[in-house]
Formats: structure tokens, sequence, C-alpha cells
């Protein structure tokens, strides 16, 4: 008896996780392309902390926790998706072509980015932060290596996990023009 109500329980909340409204992660285009000195950039796959790199979208409460939005799930797997906007953001950005890895093409890309995110966080005050370092490197010495922080900060349009998406995106936008321009020197 008691597993038959063990087995009802499980599959009632196994249900519920696929009632879940999911958001992708979209990112304004750029307005002009910045020209850069190599032709192509290949994307690692960006590190991400344990609460951004979690399916469930989380958001800062008054007492400083991360809560996860109920019912409010990312579309993609995070590290994939921050990683594909990204990418997409940065061929935008620049007039490079941009991919994530793996490299999709037989020659290697020109230059690599490797981004390492401290903190992606919907912070209780209605801003999102996005923090940490890319690092730029150039196997064959076309562009000059360099270890970057970046420290971006916007305000969310909206509250929930509609506005903590519409601000990731936001955000990566910034970071794929703030690359573009360090690119560019």
């Amino acid at each position: 008896m008691r597993r038959a109500a063990l087995v009802c329980i499980i599959c009632t909340l196994a249900g519920c996780a696929g009632n879940a409204d999911r958001f992708l992660i979209n990112t304004p285009a750029a307005a002009t392309p910045i020209a850069v000195p190599v032709a192509t950039i290949e994307v690692r796959d960006v590190s991400l902390p344990a609460y951004a790199a979690a399916i469930e979208i989380s958001q800062e409460e008054q007492g400083g926790a991360l809560r996860n939005i109920r019912t409010s799930l990312w579309a993609d797997e995070p590290v994939r998706g921050v990683t594909a906007a990204l990418a997409r953001s940065l061929d935008n950005a620049t007039s490079a072509t941009v991919a994530a890895e793996p490299w999709p093409l037989s020659e290697p890309a020109d230059a690599l980015l490797d981004v390492r995110v401290e903190r992606m966080l919907a912070r209780a005050d209605g801003s999102f932060d996005f923090s940490g370092q890319y690092a730029i490197s150039a196997p064959d010495g076309a562009v000059r290596e360099r270890l970057q922080r970046f420290d971006i900060r916007i305000p969310a349009a909206q509250p929930g996990a509609s506005g903590v998406a519409a601000a990731s995106g936001a955000a990566i936008a910034a970071l794929a023009t703030e690359i573009a321009r360090t690119l560019a020197r």
C-alpha cells in the first residue's frame, strides 16, 4: 500500500515538471558590426556558477537567498544556451564568423574565446548582475592574447522568469559588444 502511494506521489510530481514554463535566452541584435582583425572565432563552453547552470531559473530574494522561480525552467541546458547566445551575439557584433565549440570547420579558428562567469544573477533590487572574466587566445598570433574582467549590471525590464530571461539576453549581448571592442583594439 505504501509503495502504491509513493508511486502515485512520484508520478504526480513528475507530471508537474512537464507543465513548467520554459524560457529561451534571446539576445538583441547588435547595431553595427565592429571590424575585428580575425576571420573566425571559436567560443568555448561558458563556465557558469552552479545556480546559473541549473535548469531552474532562480532569482535573489530580499534576504539574499537564491530561490527558484516556481514552474519556470530554461528551455535549453544553461551552459549550452549561454554559449550559443554568446556565439550568436558575437557573430552579429563583429565582422568575424563565430561558432560555439566544437569548431565545425577543418581549419582551426583564428581566435578562441573562453568565458568564466562568476555571477549571473537577478537581484532583489530589480537589477541583473553578469560578471566574470574572458580570455582571448590566438594559437597563430592573429590577435594579442588577453585576459579581461567584465562587470555588467543592467535593470531587469520586468519581474519574474521572463524578466530574468530578457535581462540574461541583454547582458550577453552587452558582453559580446565589449569583447568585440576588445578584439578591435
